[in-house]
């Protein structure tokens, strides 16, 4: 490598440190457990022309795994005209999700039930993926962990 590059790399912020010699700073960025709640609740924003039957919304550092499965639940919910979801950049990690509801049903609650109904789906899984493990590992004759 040029010495000339080798010494850029050198002056950038982060170059030459070690991880270990990171970690402080990210304790403290990071805080206590209610600063996080509180920066996680600021990954969802409405996009703008949103009204009670009808909203977008972009999710920070998301991509196709919660765009999908969150789409495949909530168009599972009756009260539910369309929901789609969208990538608007390769590069960047936003995923824009579009709710369309019937005329009664409140679109804001659709997507708290949409997460409910999600969270609950993932615990099945969770659940049905244990169970056959610890039969395998029974027939087996491992020891069965929790």
């Amino acid at each position: 490598m040029p010495a000339s590059a080798h010494s850029q790399d050198e002056s950038m912020p982060d170059a030459g440190s070690h991880p270990h010699e990171q970690e402080p700073q990210l304790e403290e960025q990071m805080g206590d457990e209610e600063n996080m709640i509180e920066l996680d609740a600021q990954r969802i924003t409405i996009l703008p022309g949103a009204i009670e039957t009808a909203a977008s919304f972009q999710f920070d550092r998301e991509d196709h795994t919660l765009g999908n499965a969150l789409r495949y639940v909530i168009m599972k919910n009756p009260e539910v005209e369309f929901c789609g979801y969208t990538m608007p950049h390769p590069s960047e990690a936003k995923m824009n999700l579009r709710i369309q509801t019937f005329d009664s049903t409140n679109v804001f609650a659709v997507l708290e039930k949409g997460f409910d109904d999600l969270m609950d789906l993932c615990d099945v899984v969770t659940e049905t993926f244990v169970e056959a493990k610890n039969s395998f590992a029974e027939v087996e004759g491992q020891p069965v962990s929790t």
